[in-house]
């Protein structure tokens, strides 16, 4: 089996659209720096013929313009509709469950060689990998003004020989938009927000960062200055499951992650995942999922 790692990249995003790319090009563009989608419907379409879930090793920037979809981030379940800003960091795992079909986006991919607009620890805060994604539903106003920073972004990149230090300078007013609507939120929230809500907020982002490595809840407790109880109690009581389910949750997800998209064994995975051995690694798989980990491997 010649299973390369799937990342959702700029190489990925030509392989899945290499067959159709020329009834789609209109509204697709690519080059080495950057992916642009300008309200395309059959891209969404094409993502849920893949294999998901699926990561990301770049940061995306988008807002939804039409119809409405279900997707799951980083465990987290999200309903996005027409006129929510979406951000989606380095590290983010995507779990697509359902698009409308007449959802559609504007949005970019800045790969790893864009000469990004901030140097490494001066990006705008919301930017700089405390949170791996924000979505934010925003005012007609504040819609239109990203809006017309991607169109913009878009006219310049189809001029031939397109001047990159101005791509660099519209990317920076896009994220310094998104960045001044993401503390607006994160500001309303932390005013009407219960401290049980912010503690599960904390919780989920440090599974999230530490679960391949740190699988009790002792960790976390110990991380968040809490009781073990005390965080238990408080994380059932917020969502209704338990904490030890949550950290199975993104054991699980980042297992089918590596599973399906690399080529690494069970027993490399298992040790990737901090498991004490490969068996030990596939009964847990197979509890939480009913099947071994080659049968999802295999599709079975």
């Amino acid at each position: 089996m010649n299973k390369q790692p799937k990342l959702l990249d700029v190489s990925l995003m030509r392989d899945i659209f290499k067959n159709n790319f020329s009834q789609i090009c209109q509204n697709l563009f690519f080059n080495d720096e950057l992916a642009m989608i300008h309200g395309e419907p059959s891209f969404f379409q094409f993502i849920m013929q893949q294999q998901p879930p699926f990561v990301i090793n770049d940061h995306r920037l988008g807002i939804i313009t039409h119809g409405e979809g279900h997707i799951n981030f980083n465990l987290m379940d999200r309903h996005l509709s027409a006129g929510t800003l979406i951000y989606l960091g380095p590290g983010t795992i995507i779990d697509p469950i359902h698009f409308s079909d007449d959802l559609e986006l504007m949005g970019i991919g800045l790969f790893a060689d864009f000469p990004m607009p901030f140097a490494a620890g001066q990006f705008p805060s919301a930017f700089n990998g405390q949170v791996r994604d924000f979505q934010l539903p925003v005012s007609v106003e504040d819609q239109q003004t990203a809006r017309n920073i991607l169109e913009t972004l878009w006219h310049l990149v189809h001029q031939k020989d397109y001047h990159r230090p101005t791509a660099s300078s519209l990317v920076a007013a896009l994220m310094h938009h998104y960045d001044r609507l993401f503390h607006q939120q994160a500001d309303t929230l932390a005013a009407t927000r219960s401290r049980e809500q912010t503690i599960f907020d904390r919780f989920i982002q440090l599974v999230n960062q530490h679960c391949r490595q740190q699988h009790q809840i002792s960790y976390y407790a110990d991380r968040m200055c809490l009781t073990e109880r005390y965080l238990g109690t408080v994380i059932r009581q917020t969502s209704g499951t338990t904490a030890k389910e949550w950290i199975d949750r993104a054991l699980i997800t980042q297992s089918k992650v590596l599973l399906r998209h690399s080529d690494k064994s069970v027993a490399q995975i298992s040790e990737d995942l901090n498991f004490p051995n490969p068996a030990f690694f596939s009964k847990y798989f197979k509890r939480l999922t009913a099947m071994t980990p080659l049968e999802y491997r295999e599709g079975k």
